[in-house]
């Protein structure tokens, strides 16, 4: 039986991060559980903190969470489920993933004026592998979609969230054109 109000919030988050196919918006927890917002992102970081070391992970991003086993188990659970997936992602579409990645929310063209070519089949590629999705429209004419990274994004590199990408050596911010490599935590 849980001590304190806060550990029974962490009950009730944890069991349904547990029993979710989808990633839980934050205010659904607040609605669920009759605390506000701001506790429910302290009792979120309370199990993230929690999992350190062990076989799961806190996921977050744009205001929601979702419970992932941890990225060095990978392996094990892909052998254990039978998943035989081929995991390579092509250099243009992990170029093209970086950019995503790093700029988001992104237009197109602004991605292919950073890579210097067409970039509708990385686009297409990312997009069925459930990485990158369309996160909005632009303002500017035509109203052409904005790309941003995704849940599976983070699962596939390892990250809690987006903020936890490596920061962008200062050359590259300042000085050369962007040159995604490298920047991307091995999968």
């Amino acid at each position: 039986m849980p001590s304190s109000d806060n550990d029974r919030l962490k009950l009730i988050i944890e069991s349904i991060l547990f029993v979710a196919d989808e990633p839980v918006e934050i205010a659904a927890f607040a609605r669920i559980s009759g605390h506000n917002e701001g506790a429910v992102l302290d009792a979120v970081d309370a199990i993230a903190a929690d999992f350190q070391g062990r076989g799961l992970r806190i996921q977050r991003a744009a205001g929601a969470v979702q419970m992932v086993t941890a990225p060095e188990a990978a392996p094990f659970v892909e052998q254990f489920l039978g998943v035989d997936e081929d995991h390579r992602i092509s250099h243009a579409a992990l170029e093209t993933l970086a950019i995503i990645a790093y700029k988001q929310p992104v237009g197109r063209t602004t991605i292919e004026a950073i890579r210097g070519v067409n970039c509708d089949r990385a686009l297409a590629t990312l997009r069925a592998r459930g990485l990158v999705t369309e996160v909005g429209r632009a303002s500017a004419a035509g109203r052409p979609y904005l790309y941003g990274t995704t849940f599976r994004f983070l699962e596939h590199f390892g990250l809690e969230k987006p903020e936890d990408l490596p920061p962008l050596p200062k050359v590259i911010e300042e000085h050369a054109p962007f040159s995604p490599f490298s920047l991307l935590p091995c999968p």
